[in-house]
């Protein structure tokens, strides 16, 4: 991976963190500013505005209709909807590239966080079984999504969803995923899944605990007591479940470790082994000379993994940054959120929860 690409997938990672995202492909980095033109076009008054997307409401409203949405929904939802102005600042906004991948995982995989994760394992041991039994993913990773995309129920956001939704959809930079999401976050309201005034989450439109946007949470939420009703807002069990299922959707193999931090032989090893294209087994790692980064030989097995570096070290004085292997689970976790160090940190998070 090239300094380049990790740079891109280090401000993708913050700015999907801050907002919460399953399901939501990460922000592309900001375009390089044009030169201005000899003559600048007038700016839109507020008024333009406010005309252009009440407009742009109506015919949204006919297309609503057209999919078979009830009006009393719509009429519920979009009348006298306005545009947050605050949402537009932060889909500008684009972190600066500052954090080395040991920063981050220290602000993601913090004492704090392992110490109340462990806790809610221990307080949700018997529910956890279960749905780590019905879905085939680990107890200890469905807890560090939990952890990481909410801090276990305490940071769901409290943006209404339409509003925020609407007001991406109609600006235009990514209108075409952001209607769709506006669209699915109204047949969750009109199918009775969730009333409107629950629909709350990020300024982007993830909700819940588990932090899904509304397509997600059409196709994965689970309601663990087979009501057909979701409530990832405030039932831990459906919080629970929603997220195993998902993960499970993303191709989740219960019978390999996500990944493991190791270290190179003194040598080093050739760039070409470098890659996710790049695939070998255990054994065949461990006759290359890598091994865990605790110093321990790693485990016998043909499951491939990957060798992949988490940082370039553009920002660590041009160090390089620490080595891991990664496997079929590491990709279900890209799979999530786009993003290295997001499923680095996903995956180190679980291991902290295991005792690992």
């Amino acid at each position: 991976m090239t300094r380049n690409s990790l740079k891109l997938l280090v401000v993708s990672v913050l700015g999907v963190v801050l907002a919460g995202c399953a399901g939501k492909p990460p922000e592309p980095a900001a375009p390089v500013a044009k030169a201005a033109p000899a003559v600048a076009p007038a700016p839109k008054s507020a008024a333009d505005d406010q005309t252009n997307f009440q407009g742009w409401l109506a015919a949204f409203r006919a297309d609503a209709l057209k999919k078979g949405l009830k009006p009393e929904t719509l009429d519920a939802a979009l009348t006298n909807l306005q545009p947050i102005p605050r949402v537009l600042e932060l889909d500008r906004k684009q972190p600066e590239f500052t954090m080395t991948f040991d920063e981050y995982l220290s602000r993601i995989v913090k004492p704090g966080r392992v110490e109340r994760g462990k806790a809610m394992i221990a307080a949700n041991h018997d529910l956890l079984a279960q749905v780590s039994q019905r879905y085939g993913v680990p107890v200890e990773h469905i807890a560090a999504m939990w952890g990481i995309e909410s801090d276990f129920g305490r940071g769901m956001g409290d943006y209404q969803l339409v509003p925020a939704l609407a007001t991406l959809a109609f600006d235009g930079r990514r209108s075409a995923f952001f209607r769709g999401e506006l669209m699915n976050a109204l047949t969750i309201a009109d199918k009775g899944m969730a009333p409107l005034e629950k629909l709350k989450g990020s300024w982007a439109g993830a909700m819940g605990q588990c932090q899904f946007m509304p397509s997600t949470y059409l196709n994965f939420a689970q309601s663990w007591d087979g009501s057909g009703k979701p409530d990832i807002w405030g039932n831990t069990a459906d919080v629970l479940a929603s997220t195993a299922n998902y993960l499970n959707s993303l191709g989740w193999k219960a019978d390999q470790r996500w990944g493991y931090a190791v270290k190179l032989p003194k040598k080093g090893l050739s760039q070409s082994l470098y890659g996710l294209e790049v695939r070998h087994d255990l054994n065949q790692w461990r006759k290359f000379g890598v091994v865990q980064i605790n110093g321990k030989k790693l485990p016998e097995g043909g499951a491939l993994y990957s060798l992949i570096r988490a940082d370039s070290g553009t920002n660590s004085g041009g160090n390089p940054g620490p080595v891991y292997l990664v496997g079929d689970d590491f990709r279900a976790l890209m799979k999530w959120n786009r993003s290295t160090f997001f499923a680095l940190a996903a995956g180190t998070l679980a291991d902290r929860l295991a005792g690992r």
